[in-house]
């Protein structure tokens, strides 16, 4: 089980299908999906009979992994820590504390899991504040690089980060790109928070993988899937680094110091 959980989390996109194929034929008990949404559906497609436990940040219901939360049917349940459906309420962190921005941006995966949905939401939540707002679709290191010049060009006064598997794993470059550029940006993860990202705004670090590893072993004990409601996060946790930030030479608004869960010294 644990290496099934290593594969599906650091595999390319593109291998995915074989992976799954493979895991298919070598008969496992569960496939644990914890941290990528495309790779619940690549499972899904792959099987109909091995229980599938996901993680995802996209709305499972919407994106049609799923029939419903409370009845996820078929062989597939999870968690859901609602890392898109979060992203307004990370906007309205970033404007208190750039208030005076005009433009603000979105990082997002170019096949990431609920990607026009992000978009349609975050334009509206942009709108509501009015706000310009750009989404910058990229699909690896390179392409991020290219995107924060883009961004720089656009005078973008803040971004944010679609929750992705590829942004966490390239989170030193894009932490030292929004140093370099003093870019204020609200991650996804506390872990960019701890490799010098100025902020973060997420379900507590470890949750999710908690919870797909419980459901696993509850259905290694006997429990079907189609009777495991799907969980939604009901904990967040919003970390700033305030070493960062006077780096950057932003100066954090007392109501945000007030509210956070750490203030990184």
């Amino acid at each position: 089980m644990s290496r099934s959980s290593i594969v599906w989390r650091w595999a390319k996109y593109a291998r995915l299908p074989e992976l799954a194929n493979d895991l298919v034929r070598r008969r496992v008990s569960v496939i644990a999906v914890p941290g990528s949404g495309q790779a619940a559906f690549v499972a899904k497609a792959a099987t109909s009979t091995i229980p599938i436990v996901f993680g995802v940040a996209a709305d499972p219901v919407k994106e049609g992994l799923i029939a419903s939360l409370n009845r996820p049917g078929g062989n597939v349940t999870g968690i859901t820590y609602m890392g898109n459906e979060l992203l307004a309420k990370r906007l309205g962190i970033l404007h208190e504390l750039v208030p005076k921005a005009a433009r603000f941006a979105m990082l997002a995966h170019s096949s990431g899991l609920g990607l026009d949905t992000m978009i349609t939401d975050m334009a509206a939540a942009a709108s509501a504040i009015g706000r310009q707002f750009e989404v910058m679709p990229v699909s690896d290191g390179r392409e991020i690089d290219l995107a924060f010049k883009s961004l720089m060009q656009m005078h973008t006064d803040g971004l944010l980060i679609a929750p992705a598997p590829l942004f966490l794993s390239q989170r030193f470059q894009i932490v030292t790109l929004a140093t370099r550029h003093a870019l204020p940006i609200l991650h996804f993860n506390r872990q960019f928070a701890q490799a010098g990202g100025l902020m973060s705004y997420a379900a507590p670090a470890g949750e999710q993988e908690r919870q797909v590893g419980i459901y696993t072993g509850r259905i290694l004990k006997g429990e079907k899937p189609a009777d495991l409601p799907v969980m939604r996060a009901t904990k967040f946790e919003f970390v700033i680094n305030l070493q960062t930030a006077r780096a950057m030479g932003i100066e954090v608004p007392p109501t945000l110091l007030a509210i956070a869960d750490e203030v990184i010294e």
